[in-house]
């Protein structure tokens, strides 16, 4: 029996509206497509199974358009992708035809692409204060050992960039297979790859954290079989139900929304120091982790919908910088600002035609705070306002201390690239500029 978690949705007892539901999907038999449409059935809204590769996209002048099946497709209110791989780059595509008709998606057409690229997504997420598994992407050669020593060497995972389900994923034991590895792999006509530190201590197993709306709704451990270091379901990986604890939970939570995704699958590793996010998926499988945890996963991406469909998200940055002079920006507070240990009030910034959007503060968000709250060094405080304002809180570049490093036998100073030297910049502040979808 499947059970929902928490509590109900906020809305669950208002909405009362039927929706039209379009779920994207190759095959209406797979497991997660059969719930996701029996979910959307059991609260009362009408589901239809559209094969990704039946549409056609039509361009013109303010009028973006979909035909299904060489027909002019009916109006949906929501759509839900299931894009394999294989069709990411038409499947986004489409996603991003129904975002231009103004259809929510569950997962935007962005969040998709990126998520899908390990390389793009590890390197939005080294960005945060979020634990991740060292890696390396290397195309020259010789790079390739010196890449593996500074990851503490081999065992290593060597694996393809955008592969799935454990396929592309090897382990090489030595440097010497390490590189024969890569150098076939990117041999002509070769994948591009990537190399990522082994955490020994979760060989043969992972967690699986389901996100949806901004919270876990569902996590299991999964264990590899025999000597295989793989934990993926898909190669016989077996599971079973956890309680994540906070530091994992905010992994998972965070992880999902720096990549923009409402609804993802996160892999994160037990590392000795805390979880490393290995993985955001974001078209997550169903079966494994409903069978595990008796959770109504689908059911919770419904209500998500219910919700995210009355209160349609905005693009809060183009809608706030139509106005030419006003714009949004993102100050980082420190001890030399003039903002540090300042309530709101104090600081007299709506005298300056300044409105504090939010407050990050390490891992919590304060929203639209009120003006006794003090700001501290280490906020990141998000603005609106004056944009001839907002650059006088931009603190001044700091400096990087030089100090010596050794790359490749050869001494150079830290805060200095081998072609010349760069600078840090100051933060930028963006300014205005039939039926023929019914199955037989």
């Amino acid at each position: 029996m499947l059970v929902a978690p928490g509590n109900p949705s906020p809305l669950e007892a208002t909405v009362d509206q039927t929706m039209k539901i379009a779920i994207l999907s190759r095959s209406r038999t797979l497991y997660s497509t059969r719930r996701l449409r029996e979910a959307c059935v059991a609260r009362g809204h009408e589901a239809r199974v559209l094969n990704p590769l039946y549409f056609t996209i039509d361009l013109e002048q303010e009028d973006p358009q979909l035909f299904y099946r060489q027909k002019p497709l009916s109006h949906y209110d929501a759509v839900i992708p299931r894009i394999g791989a294989s069709i990411t780059f038409f499947g986004t595509a489409l996603v991003r035809q129904f975002e231009q008709m103004g259809v929510f998606s569950v997962a935007s057409s962005q969040a998709i692409t990126v998520s899908r690229d390990k390389l793009r997504s590890s390197q939005i997420l080294s960005r945060h204060r979020i634990g991740t598994p060292k890696s390396a992407f290397v195309r020259w050669p010789d790079g390739v050992l010196p890449a593996i020593e500074r990851m503490g060497g081999c065992p290593i995972v060597v694996k393809l960039i955008e592969g799935t389900q454990g396929i592309g994923v090897i382990l090489a034991e030595t440097n010497k297979v390490a590189q024969a590895i890569v150098e076939t792999l990117q041999g002509p006509g070769g994948k591009n790859v990537l190399l990522q530190e082994f955490v020994k201590e979760s060989r043969g197993r992972d967690v699986r954290a389901l996100v949806v709306g901004g919270r876990v709704v569902a996590a299991m451990r999964r264990r590899a079989q025999g000597e295989e270091f793989r934990s993926n379901l898909h190669r016989g990986g077996t599971t079973e139900v956890i309680e994540l604890d906070d530091e994992f939970e905010r992994a998972a939570v965070s992880a999902a929304q720096i990549l923009g995704l409402r609804v993802a699958g996160v892999d994160l590793l037990e590392g000795k120091n805390g979880p490393l996010v290995l993985e955001v998926n974001s078209s997550p499988g169903l079966e494994g982790i409903e069978t595990a945890t008796g959770v109504d996963v689908a059911g919770e991406i419904v209500k998500l919908i219910e919700d995210e469909v009355l209160f349609k998200e905005v693009d809060l940055r183009q809608r706030l910088t139509l106005s030419a002079g006003y714009g949004i920006m993102e100050i980082p507070v420190d001890e030399r600002s003039e903002l540090a240990h300042k309530s709101l009030h104090e600081a007299e910034l709506r005298e300056r035609d300044i409105i504090v959007l939010s407050i990050m503060r390490g891992d919590v968000t304060i929203p639209n705070p009120k003006g006794e709250r003090e700001i501290l060094p280490g906020d990141m405080v998000l603005c609106y306002g004056n944009t001839l304002s907002l650059k006088t809180l931009a603190p001044p570049p700091r400096r990087r201390r030089r100090r010596k490093k050794k790359l490749a036998g050869v001494d150079i100073s830290a805060g200095a690239s081998v072609e010349g030297d760069a600078s840090p910049q100051a933060p930028e502040v963006a300014e205005a500029p039939a039926d023929p979808e019914q199955h037989p």
